[in-house]
């Protein structure tokens, strides 16, 4: 193959990748305005997620949602559909990116959201499919043919689902006032790489900030002082001696494993017992590399003899209201 055929040939890739997005551009209509203004209303976070080079577009668009303002999380489907359902919470939605809108895995977990009456937005290219039916909100994301030379691997479909994530994160960090300040705070670079570096004792919540139950303490009053203190879980105990922690997803996976026996429910039934623990005398740094460790979002601080101190937060890590962002 010639140098002018190996140039000729990655122009044609590029031009049919241009030639997606412009068809793009037709097909935002008020299913786009519909998914931008649930998001912005969320008093969660979103959920994205996708499988093969849809996956792999789902994580970069939850990156760069976290990255300007809006909180997003990726989810394996499979995951999902073995256990990490439990993340998703009533408050949430979930963004579905599938091409074919056919895939299994992706219709299963459909299912599993739809009994859960999570809302569903999702990204196709198959306005006709199960997910495009199923889902509250559908965009439909078509293109007439991909780059490759067999027109099967996955080129112009997956750069015009990047593009429309992309619409997506830009028009809600507009909507939220996401400005320089709030970018510098999120990025190492910048306000975050101090935040970080400060010991987790300057950072953490204590005293009565902290939500604590006993392990007798029902259902109704764990919700409650979950939601009163608003840190997304409860410890369980007593600062002398903390039992177990409840997070939001331990609480969920409590109410599904229980069925409609809720009654009699206590923090001792679902909470875990063995939470997560990092010393006040550690960097900032170093709590966040133990939640990405173990996927967790909160830590039991204690000071240098072993003895409880506080509590440590992703949001606290982050800079905590520092953000000044408009809405939820």
């Amino acid at each position: 193959m010639t140098d002018q055929e190996i140039i000729s040939i990655g122009r044609e890739a590029i031009r049919i990748e241009i030639e997606g997005l412009e068809s793009l551009l037709d097909q935002l209509d008020e299913a786009f305005v519909r998914a931008v203004e649930t998001i912005s209303s969320l008093k969660g976070k979103v959920v994205l997620t996708g499988i093969g080079k849809s996956g792999i577009i789902a994580k970069k668009i939850a990156s760069t949602m976290m990255s300007i303002g809006t909180p997003a999380i990726f989810m394996h489907p499979v995951d999902g559909l073995h256990g990490d359902l439990g993340a998703i919470m009533p408050q949430d939605a979930c963004l579905i990116i599938s091409n074919s809108g056919r895939t299994k895995e992706i219709c299963d977990l459909l299912t599993s959201l739809k009994s859960l009456a999570i809302q569903v937005i999702a990204i196709t290219g198959d306005p006709e499919s199960p997910l495009a039916r199923q889902a509250d909100i559908t965009l439909t994301c078509t293109v007439r043919r991909e780059a490759c030379n067999m027109g099967l691997a996955p080129t112009a479909s997956t750069t015009a689902q990047l593009a429309l994530g992309d619409a997506i994160a830009v028009v809600l960090s507009r909507i939220k006032g996401f400005n320089q300040e709030a970018f510098k705070i999120l990025h190492p670079a910048g306000e975050l790489g101090k935040q970080l570096s400060s010991k987790i004792s300057q950072l953490m919540i204590t005293g009565n900030n902290i939500p604590m139950v006993t392990p007798d303490t029902p259902l109704e009053k764990i919700v409650r002082e979950m939601t009163d203190k608003s840190l997304g879980l409860t410890l369980v105990g007593e600062a002398a001696q903390i039992q177990g922690i409840i997070t939001d997803g331990d609480l969920r996976r409590g109410l599904l494993n229980h069925g409609s026996s809720l009654e009699g429910l206590t923090a001792s039934d679902i909470m875990s017992s063995s939470p997560r623990r990092i010393s006040g005398d550690k960097l900032a740094l170093d709590a966040l590399d133990m939640m990405a460790k173990f996927q967790i979002t909160s830590l039991i601080v204690t000071d240098e003899l072993g003895v409880f101190s506080g509590v440590i937060h992703l949001h606290d890590l982050l800079g905590r209201g520092k953000l000044g962002l408009r809405g939820t």
